[in-house]
């Protein structure tokens, strides 16, 4: 019983986790629709990317990048659609009379490698669009990604202590 136990939190768990991670990775736990005091990646990123004066030639390039990959996130249902059906799949074992832990341990395989695959996809774009800079635009691009972290996290602990009083 404690191993079935186990293994059901982990069947819940483990997509939340995955997607709860992505959403962070993302924009740091807030809407990327906007808000106050995120600290994400792509938080302020056009701010990053405007102290780092591109060439309009830079600057085009990278319009076209944001737009391939754009069109390539809409255009591709299937990957959608597999991650709506893994959720059906999911919920079905979840409401299922018996707990069927291998058929929980290769769906929460295959939405880990579904994950996998759309984060190696989404570095994959951000690498091509950070090799349009120069070599001195990535060093001062790094420098103010070392500055906007340690402002988030002197944020965070703020935070924490205002928290815990």
């Amino acid at each position: 019983m404690n191993s079935f136990k186990k293994t059901l939190v982990m069947a819940i768990a483990l997509p939340l986790a995955l997607g709860s991670a992505s959403a962070l990775a993302y924009g740091g736990g807030k809407s990327h629709h906007g808000g106050k005091g995120g600290c994400g990646m792509m938080d302020g990123g056009k701010k990053m990317f405007r102290a780092l004066d591109l060439t309009s030639e830079q600057k085009t390039q990278m319009k076209e990048l944001r737009e391939s990959h754009r069109e390539q996130r809409q255009a591709n249902d299937d990957v959608r659609e597999a991650r709506k059906a893994s959720h059906q799949q999911m919920q079905q074992l979840l409401l299922a009379e018996n707990f069927d832990e291998a058929a929980v341990r290769q769906l929460a395989q295959q939405m880990s490698e579904q994950q996998l695959d759309r984060r190696v996809a989404m570095l994959k774009n951000r690498h091509e669009m950070l090799n349009i800079l120069t070599p001195e635009q990535k060093t001062k691009l790094q420098q103010l990604q070392s500055e906007r972290m340690a402002k988030c996290e002197a944020r965070r602990d703020e935070r924490r202590a205002t928290q815990s009083n």
